[in-house]
Formats: C-alpha cells, sequence, structure tokens
C-alpha cells in the first residue's frame, strides 16, 4: 500500500507534464483503435460472406454482361439451390457526394439467397407485387429520411435517365455486420425501359448470385458451370462469395498494409516520447533514489516506483483513448455512413488498444527503471539537475 501510494504521489508530482503525457498516449491509442477498426471493416464483406453463396460473372472482367438466358443453364448444373442476377445500378441521388450501393436485382431469389436481409411481411410484398418498387437499408432510410410509401429519384450514370421508385420495404441487418446502406430494386424495370430506350443493351446482366445445397460441394458446382459456359461468347468466372469479395479487398491491399504499418508506427512514436519523460523524471529525482538507498529501500523498490509510475501513465492515456474511441467511432459512421456502414468497435480492438498502452509503460520505463535501480549513493547525491 505504501508503495501504491508513492507511485500515485511521484505520478502527478509534476502535474502539466503528466497531463501532457497522458493526452499523447490518449491520442496515439486513439488512432491505433480507429485504424484497426477501419482494417478490419475493409474485410467486413469477407468475414460475413456465406459458404453457400456463389458468384458468377464475366470471365474477362465484371464490367462486360452475361445474357440473362445463362440462368436457366445454371438451374439444371447439379447441386445448385437457387439463381438470382443483378446489375450494378451505379445512380446518384440528388449529388454526386450522395453516394450508396444500388443494384437491380431478381426481387424473390435475391431476398431468398440473402435472409440476412429481414424485412417486415407486409412491406415484402408490397416490394414483390410493385414493379417499381425499391428496398433500402435502415440507416440509408434514416439518413434521408425515406419513409415506406415515398418516391425517390435516381440520375442513372452506366444507365442513364432519370429513374423514378416508390420505397417499398425498408430491410434491416439480422445481426450488426450486415449493410444497411443499401438499395436495390426489380430487374424487371430495368430491363424494359432498357428493350425500350437501348434494345442492345437488353437481357443482360451483370452478375448471378447462386446457392449451393452444402458448402463442400460449392468447388465443384463452380467448375462445372464454367465447364458449361466454356468457349461461349460469354465465358463465366464462378467463384465463392468471399473469393468475390477477396478480389476488390485484392485492389487495395496496399493501402491496408499501408494503414496497418501507420497504426505501428504511431505506438513507436509515443513510445519513444514515454520514454524520454520517463527519462527525464528519472534523472531529476537521481538524488531522490539515493537517499531511499540510504534509508534502506533496495533496488527492487527503486525499480518498483519507476516502472508503476510509467505503467500507471501510460494505461490512463491508453483508459482515456479507449474511452474516446467510440464517440469518434459514432461521429466516423455518421460523418461517412456511405464508405463506412458498421463502423463499430470490435472487444478485440480494445483488448489490443490496452495492450498497446501497457506496452508502452514498459517499453518506457526500461533504461530508467535500470539506471534508477542500479545507481550508486554517492553518484546519486552528486548528480545535480
Amino acid at each position: 500500500m505504501f508503495m501504491l501510494k508513492l507511485i500515485l504521489r511521484n505520478t502527478f508530482r509534476h502535474k502539466l507534464r503528466t497531463t501532457l503525457t497522458v493526452v499523447g498516449v490518449a491520442v496515439a491509442i486513439l488512432a491505433f483503435g480507429l485504424l484497426r477498426t477501419l482494417v478490419g471493416l475493409w474485410y467486413l464483406g469477407v468475414d460475413s460472406s456465406s459458404a453457400t453463396r456463389l458468384v458468377s460473372r464475366n470471365a474477362i472482367s465484371l464490367i462486360f454482361p452475361l445474357p440473362i438466358s445463362y440462368a436457366e443453364r445454371i438451374r439444371q448444373v447439379p447441386g445448385v439451390s437457387e439463381v438470382a442476377w443483378g446489375n450494378w445500378f451505379g445512380g446518384i441521388y440528388i449529388d454526386e457526394k450522395n453516394f450508396f450501393a444500388n443494384f437491380a436485382v431478381s426481387p424473390d431469389s435475391y431476398l431468398r439467397l440473402y435472409p440476412e436481409f429481414v424485412l417486415a411481411p407486409e412491406e415484402k410484398n408490397d416490394f414483390l407485387r410493385d414493379r417499381k418498387g425499391a428496398v433500402v437499408g435502415r440507416k440509408l432510410a434514416a439518413k434521408y429520411g425515406w419513409k415506406v410509401g415515398d418516391l425517390v429519384t435516381l440520375r442513372g450514370t452506366i444507365f442513364p435517365g432519370q429513374w423514378e421508385f416508390a420505397v417499398r420495404a425498408i430491410y434491416r441487418g439480422a445481426h450488426k455486420n450486415v449493410d444497411e446502406t443499401q438499395f436495390f430494386f426489380h430487374w424487371d424495370y430495368l430491363n424494359e425501359t432498357m428493350k425500350k430506350t437501348v434494345p442492345r443493351r437488353a437481357d443482360q446482366i451483370g452478375f448471378f448470385m447462386l446457392g449451393v445445397s452444402r458448402p463442400d460441394i460449392a468447388p465443384e458446382v463452380a467448375a462445372n458451370i464454367d465447364a458449361t459456359f466454356h468457349n461461349s461468347l460469354a465465358e463465366t468466372l464462378t467463384e465463392t462469395e468471399k473469393a468475390f469479395q477477396l478480389g476488390f479487398v485484392a485492389m487495395t491491399e496496399a493501402i491496408m498494409i499501408a494503414i496497418r504499418l501507420v497504426s505501428y508506427v504511431v505506438i513507436v512514436i509515443i513510445m519513444v516520447v514515454a520514454a524520454n519523460t520517463m527519462a527525464m523524471t528519472a534523472r531529476e529525482r537521481t538524488a531522490e533514489y539515493a537517499t531511499l538507498k540510504t534509508l534502506g529501500f533496495g533496488p527492487g523498490h527503486i525499480a518498483g516506483i519507476i516502472f508503476g509510475e510509467s505503467v500507471a501513465i501510460a494505461l490512463v492515456g491508453g483508459i482515456l483513448g479507449v474511452a474516446l474511441t467510440f464517440p469518434a467511432a459514432g461521429w466516423i459512421e455518421t460523418a461517412l455512413g456511405q464508405f463506412f456502414p458498421s463502423f463499430t468497435i470490435a472487444p478485440a480492438t480494445i483488448g489490443y488498444d490496452l495492450l498497446a498502452a501497457l506496452s508502452v509503460g514498459v517499453v518506457a520505463a526500461a533504461i530508467p527503471t535500470w539506471r534508477g535501480a542500479t545507481v550508486r549513493v554517492a553518484e546519486g547525491f552528486r548528480r545535480i539537475g
């Protein structure tokens, strides 16, 4: 108890220096936690992918379409339990800054393939009956103030024109990792419009979403589908939903590596700052440590005082940084929701934050602790400043 009181008194003896160090550690831990969360969210689509869903697209590139006639042939492939299709629509709501994912999909089969999109039964029925109906995510609806029954107009980019939709359903995620910022509507509405305006673009889709009966047969089913359309005018590339998502992540892998490195560099920098603070503190108190030794305190006591002070400062800063992470994450989710639909701090991230703070305290105390514990009494009394 006496040692604890001594550590606490020493910790707050120089209030300004301690406060600045605590704030520095807190900012570093805040940045570390947010950057780790960002990297984790980048892989959220991969982690939440279903093992029983496949994606089939044009083998050349995703931007090249496939004929809708492929749907019936895919259904006949053994192991395929469900077939849905869709197009990335790329519509803009009022202004380019209002970005959100919007798709034209085969409504009934798409909703069966994605049970994590939870709709009220009556709203789902209204959506399926209305050719111009649309389903929007709960967070997207909240952002723009949309309610069931509202009319929403998107300006087409890939498919030019002014496209009017009626919000017929608002979905919520079955779990917290579900993206609640999507907008999807009837593929038939898009296709019928294309037949009237640009006939050559009709009856074409961007991707097929397939359900398989068991995860273990997914590779075999994918190979059979691609073999079915081998040497056709539009060959297919079929892969698991996870592999499909990883393809997008791979495009930005270098950015993710850079963000990871930055998060570690932040911790290293604050380690240097904290080490300098503890070195200054130990140097100023050299005579005091010599005095304690003359009073019977051993090297272990001196080491405990210096080490405890460093760890206490680092942990206080770490706890403050963790506390600030939650409002910061809430602000990011509100301000940048179109890019980070679910910016939530995982329990593992909190653990890593506190571990990083403890590491800062331990590393910063290493050299000052050794010097304080090994200082000779005569040398300590000769040291001035």
